[in-house]
């Protein structure tokens, strides 16, 4: 509460604006997106595969229902889930966050990982303190953007947490996984050429250290899962017992980018906003 009316008050010594409709920003920054904005950040809410949480384009009745990719080969990690569809003013955010420098704005998407955390069966099984520990950059990249932006988002997620007196069961540890080798974006790629891209490309630097333990893996897109298998593969060569991946957002062509950025929303029309359910410091309903 404190850091939100004092994020209000700069906001009305500072005049800012929001970073997706350029409104300016009157009351709190919520790392620099307005009001109306934020709640236009949907969550899925429809099925998916209980596997890798991979959306579908058809509610499916089927309990433990898979994905085809599922079935036919399956992925390292236990579970994926992800806050929403990599589309509209999710996708936005991501951008922003990603190439513009909000790191502040990623601390706050990172607090919607709630939401998906609390829907996996899997994190029932978890036993703590689990290890909360974001996707890495190589060195140079990192150097170059100023931040990890898997960081920020994971450190949001840990700030949630310990905010709900939840932190006894989680560790946030960001050095434990390394990207030694440096490769080209995977944007553009085939899935052959993804897993190609990143095989050995990440290395566990204390593996006494996360043998036996269940990890979170946190991340800002999944899109055919090749990153989070070889950071899995690599945690479970080091001995991790279990490995959950939460992303803020789930690419996949059978939801193409169609939604607008920000449409004129009143967020009081919205009863699952989710600035509303988080900034409540209550978990969001799932």
């Amino acid at each position: 509460m404190a850091s939100q009316f004092g994020e209000s008050l700069l906001a009305l010594v500072f005049p800012s604006r929001c970073v997706l409709c350029k409104q300016e920003l009157r009351q709190s920054l919520v790392g620099g997106i307005c009001g109306d904005c934020w709640c236009t950040l949907e969550s899925w809410t429809g099925s998916v595969c209980t596997r890798c949480g991979l959306p579908l384009a058809a509610n499916v009745d089927t309990p433990k229902f898979l994905c085809a990719d599922c079935r036919r080969s399956g992925y390292p990690f236990d579970a994926a889930r992800s806050f929403g569809v990599y589309g509209g003013s999710l996708r936005a955010a991501v951008l922003e966050l990603k190439f513009h420098g909000h790191e502040g704005l990623g601390t706050r998407l990172g607090r919607l990982l709630l939401q998906p955390w609390m829907a996996l069966e899997v994190a029932a099984c978890f036993e703590g303190p689990a290890l909360i520990i974001p996707v890495p950059l190589h060195r140079s990249k990192e150097r170059e953007r100023g931040y990890n932006q898997a960081t920020v988002i994971a450190r949001g997620l840990w700030r949630t947490l310990r905010d709900l007196n939840r932190a006894a069961s989680f560790r946030f540890e960001r050095r434990f996984l390394v990207r030694w080798r440096s490769s080209a974006p995977q944007s553009g790629l085939s899935l052959h050429a993804r897993q190609e891209n990143v095989r050995g490309a990440f290395a566990v630097v204390a593996p006494e250290r996360v043998e036996g333990r269940d990890v979170v893996l946190v991340d800002d897109v999944m899109t055919t899962g090749a990153t989070a298998s070889a950071c899995t593969s690599a945690l479970k060569r080091a001995g991790a017992r279990r490995v959950a991946v939460l992303t803020l957002a789930r690419a996949t062509p059978q939801f193409p980018d169609l939604a607008p950025v920000c449409p004129s929303w009143n967020p009081a029309r919205r009863p699952d906003c989710p600035l509303a359910a988080v900034d409540r410091r209550t978990p969001p309903r799932t």
